[in-house]
């Protein structure tokens, strides 16, 4: 049962993993079959240099195992929501990687500060609130992702593909697992230039919006002409 998928979605736990984003298995991607309502996802807690096809879990939308003979990612709910919040989505990355647990933790955005960060997220990456109490208490993941669903309610998903969860680490998403680990790279090298921005420069203001704007833009608007014509 979606075998291709499988394949994209190990490879891409792997190279989230190889990537350097991914210390033991603090981390997970996963990518849907919109047309089947399946999404394949990484097992929960298996070592990222012992993983298999075999090991890759079927699941639906509303959190049944469908194929696999493991537990899916303790993060499945979370995937889930975000998933059902965000329909034009293929594919979804987590990881704790340093520089972005870094802002999360310290309850920052990540400022656009120049055109490396402008080229990819259109603005700041934005943080969600803390959960609550109850919130932690019942349904921890899933209400992860209402309070990153929450926050998107006035950001457009595809401009902004990802988020800071306060306290807790980043999650990505794109057209496919594939592209999802790329935000992901992308999301933790920016993290990372931000924050020595900040040291050598504590006073920076954020990119002038007409800059970020035209970077975003010639990559990512109706006008687009970085690269090459498909």
């Amino acid at each position: 049962m979606l075998t291709n998928l499988k394949k994209d979605v190990l490879q891409a736990n792997l190279d989230l993993f190889r990537s350097g984003l991914v210390t033991r298995t603090w981390g997970n991607a996963s990518g849907i079959s919109r047309s089947e309502g399946l999404f394949v996802i990484k097992p929960s807690g298996v070592e990222y240099d012992k993983l298999t096809i075999d090991d890759m879990v079927v699941v639906d939308l509303e959190g049944k195992i469908v194929e696999g003979n493991k537990r899916p990612s303790s993060d499945t709910p979370t995937h889930i929501e975000l998933y059902k919040a965000f329909p034009e989505i293929g594919g979804i990355a987590h990881s704790h990687s340093t520089y972005a647990t870094i802002f999360a933790q310290a309850c920052k955005e990540i400022p656009c500060l120049g055109t490396t960060h402008a080229d990819h997220f259109s603005g700041n990456i934005p943080l969600t609130r803390f959960l609550t109490k109850e919130e932690i208490e019942i349904d921890y993941e899933k209400n992860t992702g209402s309070v990153i669903v929450e926050k998107f309610r006035e950001i457009n998903y595809l401009n902004m593909p990802g988020v800071l969860v306060a306290g807790h680490a980043p999650f990505c998403w794109g057209k496919n697992s594939t592209d999802a680990v790329k935000n992901s790279i992308v999301l933790e090298n920016v993290a990372k230039m931000a924050l020595l921005t900040l040291h050598l420069n504590p006073e920076i203001k954020k990119l002038p919006e007409y800059i970020s704007q035209k970077h975003f833009q010639r990559k990512h608007g109706p006008n687009s002409y970085y690269g090459q014509k498909s």
